[in-house]
């Protein structure tokens, strides 16, 4: 049926192209249908289970990937000891909080709790925030161990 999936390089996401409306009608429309009230803790798992999919080393390899994800321009713009602060902001972020049904980053969440654990090998979990007044999306990633 389907191929084993080896890690994706992340020059192999040049090649792939798709509407971002498709994939909005998709990921905030049909999936959350599909999943049901426990949509918002699957779509996390989710995005964790793909960023162990992507060989992802630095943080500029995790940037590039939620560009070319279509997911925006993610920025680190604090490190504590046991906690890093990023923003996601771009036209898309915009976009997608300005449309007519619920979004939110629970998916990119996952996925970058997921790619933080990998690149600073030690346990972690991510909490994001809404900013709507100006369109950005604040991500918390704890470490947990």
């Amino acid at each position: 049926m389907s191929k084993k999936l080896e890690k994706l390089q992340i020059s192999e996401l040049n090649q792939m192209h798709s509407s971002g409306a498709g994939y909005d009608v998709l990921r905030y429309i049909g999936l959350p249908d599909l999943l049901g009230r426990e949509a918002e803790t699957l779509l996390y798992f989710m995005g964790k289970n793909l960023a162990r999919k992507f060989e992802i080393n630095t943080l500029d390899d995790l940037y590039y990937i939620y560009e070319h994800l279509g997911w925006g321009k993610l920025e680190l713009v604090k490190e504590k000891r046991n906690k890093l602060t990023f923003h996601l902001m771009s036209d898309s972020v915009v976009l997608r909080l300005k449309a007519p049904f619920e979004t939110d980053f629970r998916l990119e969440a996952g996925f970058l709790a997921e790619a933080i654990e990998g690149i600073k090998e030690t346990e972690c979990e991510c909490m994001e925030e809404i900013n709507q007044r100006i369109h950005l999306v604040k991500f918390s990633v704890v470490y947990t161990s």
